[in-house]
């Protein structure tokens, strides 16, 4: 007697039906992105040529110059800002004014990017009329925008990290006499290191993938890609934007699969590290 074939589960359905929904238009237009057609939607024929012509187009690669450098300082600065946050909502007791403070730290995660866009152009103007500075808006404002709402992003990431941390490992390390700032770059530092690179990843995503926020804090002299692609697909889609997202998706995965590897590599070290002391 034969076996029936097992049918498949409902999850796995599910699961494969998703994967689908999020992945196949990417590969739809990684597919056109080789396209020989002008037209988008008109499959012509395999051609390399709108790679050429992304590379010869020079206001796309400052775009990306620039949105790479601005993700780049935001994502480093939001890290920072973002640390101190998360050690202050998670390290500290009750003290007055803590809840507000968790509130406003985490207030950009639910507030409309168009809220935030026009309260941060209104302090610019405030600021260049008290003071005089910035007297013209550019990368120094995408940064400090940028910066701000990625900050919100890193503080959630590195304070549910904290809260699983031991704490008896740090009193260890001071009671044998490390000083505070010792114990924090030599033991608290390598344990939540792997939350700080996710939450710098995070932070350069967001930056690099903001249009909204940059919109309204940006000047002439300065575009981030996304303004630059939104205004030329107003006009109609290129084969360029195709090329463009495609080496944009290379890329991503590329450094997604790195820091994935590194930061599963520093894990086993340390599980392997507490193994050993267990084991002593």
């Amino acid at each position: 007697m034969m076996r029936s074939r097992r049918r498949p589960s409902f999850t796995t359905v599910m699961l494969v039906l998703g994967l689908l929904f999020l992945y196949l238009p990417m590969v739809v237009l990684v597919v056109y992105s080789f396209n020989e057609s002008r037209l988008v939607t008109v499959w012509a024929g395999f051609s390399t040529q709108w790679y050429g012509e992304l590379f010869r187009d020079q206001q796309i690669l400052s775009a990306v110059w620039t949105s790479l450098e601005i993700a780049f300082f935001a994502a480093s600065m939001a890290v920072c800002l973002g640390t101190v946050a998360a050690f202050v909502m998670t390290r500290y007791g009750h003290f007055r004014g803590k809840t507000a403070l968790s509130s406003m730290v985490t207030a950009p995660l639910v507030m409309p990017e168009v809220i935030t866009g026009l309260s941060l152009l209104l302090l610019f103007v405030q600021m260049a009329q008290l003071i005089g500075w910035p007297a013209d808006r550019g990368m120094a404002t995408i940064w400090i925008a940028h910066t701000t709402f990625c900050s919100a992003y890193v503080a959630v990431v590195v304070a549910a990290r904290l809260r699983e941390v031991d704490r008896s490992i740090e009193e260890a390390a001071m009671d044998l006499g490390s000083p505070p700032v010792k114990t924090f770059f030599f033991v608290t530092l390598p344990v939540i290191a792997p939350a700080l690179a996710a939450g710098w990843l995070l932070a350069f995503t967001l930056s690099l993938d903001d249009l909204v926020i940059a919109s309204f804090v940006s000047g002439p002299g300065a575009n981030t890609l996304p303004m630059v692609v939104f205004s030329s697909v107003r006009m109609g889609v290129s084969p360029k934007i195709n090329a463009l997202a495609t080496l944009i998706i290379l890329t991503v995965s590329l450094a997604t699969l790195l820091a994935w590897y590194f930061m599963r590599r520093s894990e086993a070290k340390r599980q392997s590290v507490i193994q050993q002391g267990e084991g002593v």
